[in-house]
Order: structure tokens, then C-alpha cells, then sequence
């Protein structure tokens, strides 16, 4: 198989660098984004000059197309781009700042827009590639205190589903991966948690459940990179156990309502 080259956000950590630490160790080359710069020392001693660290914020719309523009000049090409960075924002809708929520959205969505607006020029020019969402369970079903870090996800699969249909003939695939929960900082260093409002303490009680068992984020190391290969990669695909039966039960409850008021849907048409 021909090596690839990858750029990946967020790769500092998490999925992100189990995911370089793949690409690279396959022989792949991989340009790896962190806002921070001294993060990849031990894979640039490891893997030289197949790995290219680049300081980047998402948030930096400049900056990003000079990050990809970069890679490129770098490598020749971009065969696999994935959207990775991205942080939890914990609290009730009421709860979460204005700062908070500005943030949220533009890390965990305009962010990937960016990359994505970035990368595709070159992928259309070079006639083809995959670009590689990484959204969340929590892109296609919600929970209470998690309403922005949902509005977020659910945005990501918005605009990723129909950037699917825009780009399918130019060869280029797409792909949203959404990780069940995992064993990594995602509702600890990394998250935000805003200020708690005395009229929640009762829902948040009753929220409250013990710790289950974690996904091991070295374990999808395998599943991206068969992802990745595949000739007909799928437009979305869960990363763990219990999603699938989670999301049957959503879905069938959304069908049974919207069937339930279907009466009262047909008569706000009119005539």
C-alpha cells in the first residue's frame, strides 16, 4: 500500500496522537497540529522528517490555511485530513457564558470548517482524498448539561453530511467518526465547566451515575487506519461499545412522536 499523508488536528493528544503515532509507525507521513509547540519531540526523534509538528489554533482562520498550505508544500499532497481538536463544554443551557459558548462553537465547529474550507482546494486539484470528522455520540443524541458541547456536534454532522453529497464527484470521501466515551481528558483538563446555578442542583443529582468502563484509545488506532484504507469508507461510523443499541431506542422514539402529532404536522400545511 502506497504511505499516505495525513494532516491531523488536536494530535497532541487523545485520538489525535494515537492516530499519528499509527500513521507514522505504518510509514505514513503526518503534518500534526497543536497549539502548543514542543508536543511531538519524541516522535520527530522517532520518525524524522515524516513528521511535520505545526502550532496551530483552529480558532485562527489564517492561520489554518497557512498550516495546510504548509503541509502541502511539505509533503506533495493531503491524503487523510482529520478534524480532531476539540474540547467538552459541561453545563446546563442557562448555565453557559456568552465567552463559553462563542468558544465552544468555535473550536468544536467553525474550527473544522476552517481546516475543511482549507484542505479541499488541494484535494480537488490532486482528485481525490478523505477528510475525517471527528464528532461524537453526542452529535446524534442529547443529554442534559451537555447542550452547547451537542449544539456543536450536531453542527459538525450538519455540514459534513451535506459537504459528503458536494464533493463525492470529485473523488474526495468523507467521514464522521463518533467515539463512545473513552478514557481520555475529554470531561477532565480539557473540559470547561460553567458556573452551576442553584436551580439545577436537583436535576444534576439525579444525573449524578457511577463510573462505567472506558474505551481505551490506543484500541482505535486499528479502526481509523481500516477507515482510512477503505475503498468505501461510511459517512459515519460509531468508535465503541453501546452507541448502536443507544441510537436504535433514540430513533425510534423520534419516528413514534413525529407519527404521533403526523395530523397535526400534515394540517399546519394548509390546503
Amino acid at each position: 500500500m502506497t504511505a499516505k499523508t495525513w494532516f491531523i488536528t488536536g494530535a497532541s493528544k487523545g485520538f489525535g496522537r494515537q492516530w499519528t503515532q499509527a500513521a507514522l509507525e505504518r510509514g505514513d507521513r503526518v503534518a500534526a497540529t497543536s497549539r502548543t509547540s514542543d508536543a511531538f519531540g519524541d516522535l520527530v526523534d522517532a520518525h524524522g522528517e515524516r513528521l511535520l509538528p505545526i502550532q496551530l489554533d483552529v480558532t485562527d482562520r489564517a492561520a489554518v490555511d497557512a498550516a495546510v498550505r504548509r503541509a502541502v508544500d511539505r509533503f506533495g499532497r493531503l491524503d487523510v485530513v482529520v478534524n480532531n481538536a476539540g474540547y467538552g463544554l459541561f453545563g446546563m443551557v442557562e448555565e453557559v457564558g456568552e465567552e463559553e459558548a462563542r468558544a465552544q462553537i468555535e473550536v468544536n465547529l467553525l474550527g473544522p470548517l476552517w481546516v475543511t474550507q482549507a484542505a479541499l482546494p488541494y484535494l480537488r486539484a490532486q482528485g481525490g482524498g478523505h477528510i475525517v470528522q471527528v464528532s461524537s455520540v453526542a452529535g446524534v443524541f442529547s443529554l442534559p448539561g451537555l447542550g452547547v458541547y451537542h449544539a456543536s456536534k450536531f453542527g459538525l454532522e450538519g455540514f459534513t453530511a451535506s459537504l459528503a453529497k458536494e464533493v463525492g464527484d470529485f473523488g474526495i470521501k468523507v467521514t464522521l467518526v463518533e467515539p463512545a466515551g473513552y478514557a481520555t481528558d475529554w470531561a477532565g483538563p480539557s473540559a470547561v465547566q460553567a458556573a452551576r446555578l442553584p436551580a439545577y442542583d436537583a436535576l444534576r443529582a439525579g444525573m449524578q451515575r457511577p463510573a462505567g468502563v472506558r474505551g481505551e484509545p490506543d484500541a482505535t488506532r486499528a479502526a481509523i487506519l481500516t477507515v482510512v484504507d477503505a475503498d468505501e469508507p461510511p459517512l459515519r461510523i460509531f468508535f465503541g461499545k453501546g452507541p448502536l443499541d443507544v441510537i436504535r431506542a433514540e430513533y425510534a422514539s423520534r419516528i413514534e412522536e413525529w407519527e404521533r402529532w403526523d395530523a397535526v404536522s400534515r394540517a399546519a400545511f394548509g390546503a
